[in-house]
């Protein structure tokens, strides 16, 4: 189907208008991408409803690939060239059928290629281009299988460990660049994005070398190379991220760019800790491609979301959001920033480190080494004419005196903090020595958050609770007389696990009157966050109890992440 036809399509169905049409157009000519790929883009339909809207048309089965774990076997009857000339991609195989998610399942020509490759017969399913390109260069990524590269080592005599009394950075140069160590360390890298990870763990031991996986949260081990591979590992990551390989004794930081497919790279944050049995190296993942800039897709319920955007939309005030390292503050920052990056607006942000580049603001790297540190940061922004500031974290008190000034001389401030939850951050900055009538006068909102997995929509299944564990973990009676409990039975798409993907809960206090009063009068923080539910405010356990009544992720995983109120 051509484009002009399926936009044509579109808007007669009336999933676009035609104002969407053009503005899609126009994005797909500057752009050079697909029409599917620039409407998904723009948020005016996403993969899934085109997926099922060619379905329709073409009136066979569809399949969204977004999730989809590919076989390797599979993979080797189609090469990559077929697959990106076609634009179609083998899915699985039964007996002597080949089923092959296409773009155009009508395209005989493609489906005559398929058989006479690989001898089967084909069974087409309609999936959206812009699906399948991003199928393609996940599952054909470039690189070496982990498996394969290990087995070179069982019989190897080369011995790559180094004394560790008598450093010899000669001897790590060589241990690193052995063909066999630049393979192991390019599989273990290209292994991670294939999964999804987050971050990677490399821990030596003193008898084993363990390599973990962080996928939708939780660490997973994922091998254990010989332990003479270690310092040479070590090594060949602090080369790849222009560090001091002969350095043992001290922490180090660096960053990996690491290209992969076409035109695709990925940053990798490195951290190397020296610990008593060798270097523990973790890296964590930084793929532009999957930051998620659109507020609507986050996770919000609409009350939280509409506080929230209200309160990013006031011309001056603090926004604060809070939650653990690894709990999404900076996506939820990064949106923001993103509904708010408008040509008319200035904004400045000072961040340690800055993890994704934002055209059209201007991000300062903290250095502590050189004193420029938030604090200095911040002064400095406010002689840099701005509009909105956005600050990593506070942290002290300085910090957070500058911040509030700003916030009261007519800028928006938006920062995180580490705090349990939204009615907390208002005691940590008392604590820190920010005044009350100060925090009063500058704080908008504040946001908490937490990451849950999302169950695996492939092997979810009801499952019967008890109304009593149920109502004891948080739910009312009404809630727990219509709850449909889900529950993931593990499948090769999640690994076993039962949970594929997250998904994010809100809880949003918005600083109303009352509680502006009670703050000034001296109230403790359960006394506030009592008068914020009052007001309508979801704690983090009801936002996770209404997820896993939606039936996205599961009571398990949402007492996991949340308190008991």
């Amino acid at each position: 189907m051509s484009t002009s036809r399926l936009g044509e399509l579109l808007v007669r169905e009336k999933l676009i208008s035609l104002q969407q049409l053009r503005q899609a157009q126009e994005e797909q000519r500057k752009t050079g991408s697909n029409l599917n790929y620039a409407l998904a883009k723009l948020g005016y339909i996403s993969d899934g409803e085109i997926t099922s809207f060619l379905s329709a048309q073409y009136r066979v089965p569809a399949v969204v690939l977004d999730d989809y774990e590919i076989e390797s076997d599979i993979i080797k009857l189609v090469s990559r060239e077929v697959c990106e000339k076609h634009r179609i991609i083998p899915i699985s195989r039964t007996g002597t059928s080949l089923v092959v998610a296409m773009a155009d399942p009508t395209n005989l020509h493609a489906i005559d290629d398929i058989k006479f490759l690989t001898g089967l017969n084909v069974e087409p399913m309609v999936a959206s281009e812009a699906g399948i390109l991003a199928a393609i260069e996940r599952t054909y990524a470039d690189g070496p299988q982990v498996d394969d590269v290990l087995a070179e080592f069982a019989g190897e005599d080369i011995d790559y460990t180094v004394d560790a009394e008598d450093v010899n950075v000669l001897e790590l140069e060589k241990a690193a660049e052995g063909a066999p160590v630049v393979r192991l360390v390019n599989a273990i890298l290209l292994n991670a994005i294939k999964k999804g990870a987050s971050d990677i763990h490399i821990e030596p031991y003193e008898k084993k070398l363990r390599i973990r996986y962080r996928v939708d949260g939780v660490l997973m081990e994922e091998m254990t190379p010989p332990i003479k591979m270690k310092a040479a590992i070590a090594s060949r990551l602090k080369i790849m991220s222009q560090l001091d390989i002969a350095e043992r004794r001290l922490p180090q930081d660096g960053r990996i760019k690491l290209k992969i497919g076409k035109g695709k790279e990925m940053d990798f944050r490195v951290s190397v800790l020296p610990t008593m049995w060798g270097e523990k190296i973790v890296l964590r993942l930084l793929d532009k491609s999957n930051l998620q800039l659109d507020m609507s897709k986050l996770g919000f319920d609409p009350k939280p979301l509409e506080d929230f955007q209200w309160a990013i939309n006031q011309p001056w005030g603090m926004v604060l959001v809070t939650g653990p390292t690894g709990s999404g503050k900076t996506t939820t920052l990064y949106s923001a920033l993103s509904d708010l990056n408008q040509v008319g607006v200035n904004i400045s942000t000072a961040e340690d480190p800055v993890e994704y580049n934002l055209p059209g603001i201007n991000q300062v790297q903290m250095h502590d080494g050189i004193s420029l540190n938030f604090a200095m940061s911040l002064r400095s922004f406010l002689r840099q004419d701005p509009d909105i500031i956005m600050v990593g974290e506070i942290r002290d008190f300085e910090t957070a005196e500058i911040a509030v000034k700003a916030a009261l001389t007519g800028h928006l401030v938006l920062s995180t903090l580490h705090t349990n939850d939204a009615p907390s951050t208002i005691s940590r900055m008392l604590n820190m020595g920010v005044e009350p009538f100060l925090i009063t006068a500058s704080v908008n909102l504040v946001l908490a958050q937490r990451l849950a997995r999302k169950i695996c929509q492939e092997c979810k299944a009801p499952i019967k609770v008890e109304k009593q564990l149920l109502l004891d973990f948080g739910f009312t009676e009404e809630q727990a007389a219509r709850a449909q409990i889900m529950k993931g039975q593990g499948c090769k798409t999640c690994n076993g696990t039962g949970y594929k993907g997250r998904v994010a809960l809100y809880e949003v206090m918005r600083f109303s009157e009352q509680l502006k009063e009670m703050v000034q009068q001296g109230a403790s923080t359960a006394e506030l966050k009592a008068a914020a539910i009052r007001n309508g405010m979801l704690t983090l356990r009801m936002a996770g109890i209404e997820k896993v009544i939606q039936g996205m992720t599961s009571t398990e995983e949402v007492g996991r992440v949340t308190m008991g109120d």
